[in-house]
């Protein structure tokens, strides 16, 4: 019964957005004239690693398979927009990213007592803070909605990386690279509303560099590389 009265209210301020962007009163119609705006950002994430593997014999005996698949996220960021042109502006989006992926190893019984078991998965949780530099190109305006593609990059800290990498000895953790450098796109719409401008984008991450940090662990000796793929869907709101 929560959930249903979550996706009722939900559809019903999507119903009055929509409502409001075909309406033929304009909304906000010097809005997008101003050289300097701010704004808040919310949204959720899904993210995983793509994994490359060792080539190592022995390792990938013992270790048959190994998998990341997409769990979710949570970011929040300030949005600073600087209007360049007609149809670009130059944001930058400040922001903390919350983070807990997955990876799943499948070992061949009987090669470790250590590790008895078929299938272990571990857990790697990451607080990121971001700082996106993006181009955001809009098109014509219709009524008050306006549709708009992004693209850029972005230099991501993770605070847990500094945690972990005190924790030498427990096996359990993996250790990650604290830097990462990640190239963005994505679409979205902007809605103007009576007093403020109102956006759902959804956008894909992809991480440059490698994230792995090799140690004497078969759980991290088992993987060459690993890459962070991540996908956002994020509601703006500017004033």
């Amino acid at each position: 019964m929560h959930r249903l009265r979550i996706v009722i209210t939900a559809l019903t301020a999507l119903a009055g957005i929509g409502s409001t962007a075909w309406s033929q009163i304009g909304n906000l119609m010097s809005f997008d004239d101003k050289l300097l705006h701010y704004g808040i950002r919310v949204g959720l994430s899904r993210s995983k690693f793509d994994l490359e593997f060792t080539r190592d014999d022995d390792i990938r005996t013992a270790v048959q398979g190994t998998a990341s698949y997409y769990s979710e996220g949570f970011h929040i960021a300030v949005v600073g927009d600087l209007r360049v042109g007609r149809y670009f502006n130059l944001r930058a989006l400040p922001g903390i990213t919350l983070i807990d992926r997955d990876i799943y190893y499948n070992w061949e019984p009987g090669y470790m007592a250590a590790h008895p078991l078929l299938e272990r998965h571990r857990s790697v949780e990451s607080v990121y803070g971001d700082l996106p530099l993006e181009i955001k190109f809009r098109a014509w305006r219709w009524n008050n909605f306006r549709p708009y593609l992004t693209g850029g990059g972005s230099y991501s800290f993770d605070f847990s990386s500094l945690r972990k990498n005190k924790n030498n000895n427990d096996e359990s953790i993996i250790r990650l690279n604290s830097n990462e450098f990640r190239y963005t796109v994505g679409v979205g719409a902007d809605f103007f509303l009576r007093y403020v401008k109102f956006a759902v984008e959804l956008k894909m991450a992809f991480g440059i560099n490698d994230l792995h940090i090799l140690d004497n662990e078969l759980y991290t000796r088992s993987i060459d590389g690993m890459h962070s793929r991540t996908l956002m869907i994020s509601f703006t709101f500017e004033g």
